[in-house]
């Protein structure tokens, strides 16, 4: 593959075709999330947003684990500051990393996690936010963060009980216990499981199936689909026809329309043709 722009030590972003694999590359660390990966993160899913060449994202991990979450070291660094400065310089991150997060999520285009390893804490939060998961016989997933004394804070609050059901949820917070992938599987937390040797290439044919289709009515129904559970079915018909006045000025639509009954008239044609003779 080769490599597409930006693409820095963290962040590996490679292009093959119509499918790009983000790749994140602090494998020392278990590719573990500190502030210099995440602003790598985001202009990198800027750059597959604005690329039209781009139809959809795999999302995976360098080495053996795809991400531990976020960096232990730049906690403690952030406990070391002064008393009065920890709360503000807590919240200043959490709105970097709330902003990763939602860029992931709303991305207009297919997004698959392709999980190799661990993905416990922030990194199953990552995972989570994707539109599908598909994990290798080796991944591994647990929400951590009670462990650290912590709540989940990437989101995994507001995507895992829309997998798995709220009790569910609680439990696998609460617990933070390790899930292995046939029983995530079995609760609905990822979508398949493969091999470790075909995750990447099985990734990468399922985002091209999911890629096929015209790009502007991929990307307004996953706008309205990721908002379905908080709208009433009035609000999901206007925000709908909305979207849908946007299809039919489309350049997809339009060329399947005349593609449709240039074949209806073809076909038409040859009837008539034959009942002549």
């Amino acid at each position: 593959m080769t490599p597409a722009d930006p693409t820095s030590d963290a962040i590996l972003l490679e292009a093959d075709g119509p499918v790009a694999v983000l790749t994140l590359n602090r494998p020392r660390a278990r590719n573990a999330i500190d502030d210099a990966m995440r602003a790598d993160l985001m202009a990198a899913l800027d750059h597959v947003a604005r690329t039209d060449s781009i139809k959809a994202l795999v999302l995976t991990g360098a080495g053996e684990g795809f991400c531990a979450g976020g960096d232990v070291k730049s906690m403690q660094a952030r406990l070391a500051v002064p008393q009065g400065e920890v709360a503000l310089n807590g919240w200043r991150r959490q709105q970097r990393t709330h902003h990763a997060i939602s860029m992931l999520h709303a991305l207009p285009k297919p997004t698959i996690a392709a999980v190799n390893g661990a993905a416990t804490g922030l990194g199953c939060d990552v995972a989570l936010c994707c539109d599908f998961i598909i994990a290798s016989e080796q991944a591994r997933f647990a929400m951590t963060y009670i462990l650290r004394g912590l709540i989940p804070d990437g989101g995994g609050m507001y995507f895992l009980p829309r997998r798995v059901g709220l009790s569910r949820a609680k439990e696998l917070i609460f617990s933070g216990r390790t899930v292995e992938p046939e029983e995530a599987l079995r609760l609905g937390m990822i979508d398949r499981v493969t091999s470790a040797g075909a995750l990447l290439d099985d990734a990468r044919a399922w985002a091209g199936e999911l890629s096929a289709g015209a790009p502007a009515a991929l990307a307004l129904s996953k706008n309205i689909l990721d908002q379905t559970f908080e709208l009433s079915v009035e609000q999901v018909f206007a925000m709908g026809s909305q979207a849908q006045a946007i299809c039919y000025s489309s350049r997809e639509h339009q060329e399947s329309v005349a593609a449709f009954l240039e074949g209806v008239a073809q076909r038409r044609a040859a009837k008539a043709k034959g009942d002549a003779a």
